[in-house]
């Protein structure tokens, strides 16, 4: 399956302003793109790149005064294949856990984990480990927040999305991920794109999603508590602890976002 995957991102600066940004397709799908994503900006300004200490490719820039804008445009090669399902994926003990996940166990900017730890025990520490207590999570979550974008809200918390039981898909990753990690349970957050191949229509207009890796069975294994149901097409730009680590946009100084547009698509023609 080829999916047209892009973004377009427009601003308006008052004065030069230093921005990072975080929009090319993750490194592991690199493989699979027709050509390159590259990162075009209007007007034409230098643009340095970088990897964060996660392995997602950033690029920094300085966006002129004025109006500015940037996008990517791509077509993907993909499986088509649904995100995978393992039921007897085991919840490792934390003494036999990589070196490497740890750091998905503790607490982040977003994932408030000393505020939700006695919570998660008392919601899910009944649940077999595992898979299936990973899934309780996800049902959980996916009922507990009503969806809105006018709930959007750049600093809520876990804790908060908890208390106030509204959100974006941001909200519904920091939850799921917050009890897991409760549960010692290593997981990150992950955005990216999102298709709506297999979904009857009307189809709402495209936007980047957030969902969750979950470490169990030896591997990662993606998780959506948001949609709670296996997708087809999810296409990964980057994870880290929580959205803090991987803001799509970075900007350092006042500025406005005009313009934003997001698309997806499976194309219909090899």
């Amino acid at each position: 399956m080829r999916i047209h995957i892009g973004c377009e991102l427009g601003f308006e600066f008052p004065q030069p302003t230093p921005m990072i940004l975080t929009l090319n397709v993750h490194f592991s799908r690199v493989s699979d793109l027709e050509r390159p994503d590259y990162l075009i900006t209007s007007p034409s300004v230098p643009i340095d790149g970088y990897r964060d200490s996660f392995g997602n490719w950033c690029s920094r820039l300085v966006a002129p005064a004025g109006r500015f804008s940037l996008g990517t445009d791509t077509i993907v090669r993909d499986s088509g294949m649904p995100d995978a399902i393992d039921l007897n994926a085991l919840q490792h003990k934390v003494q036999d856990l990589p070196a490497e996940v740890m750091l998905f166990l503790l607490g982040s900017r977003y994932c408030e984990t000393d505020h939700l730890a006695d919570e998660a025990w008392r919601l899910f520490g009944h649940t077999p480990p595992g898979w299936p207590r990973v899934q309780a999570i996800c049902d959980f979550v996916c009922s507990h927040i009503t969806f809105g974008y006018e709930h959007a809200c750049a600093t809520r918390t876990a804790f908060e999305t908890y208390g106030e039981r509204r959100g974006v898909c941001r909200d519904y990753a920091h939850l799921a991920v917050t009890f897991c990690r409760c549960l010692n349970i290593p997981s990150r957050y992950c955005t990216g794109y999102l298709t709506d191949v297999g979904l009857p229509p009307p189809y709402p207009p495209n936007d980047f999603a957030a969902w969750i890796d979950v470490y169990l069975g030896g591997r990662w294994h993606t998780f959506d508590p948001r949609n709670n149901a296996p997708r087809i097409g999810r296409v990964l730009i980057a994870r880290g602890r929580d959205a803090a680590d991987v803001p799509l946009t970075y900007i350092f100084g006042p500025g406005n976002l005009s313009a934003f547009r997001v698309w997806a698509d499976q194309m219909l023609s090899e």
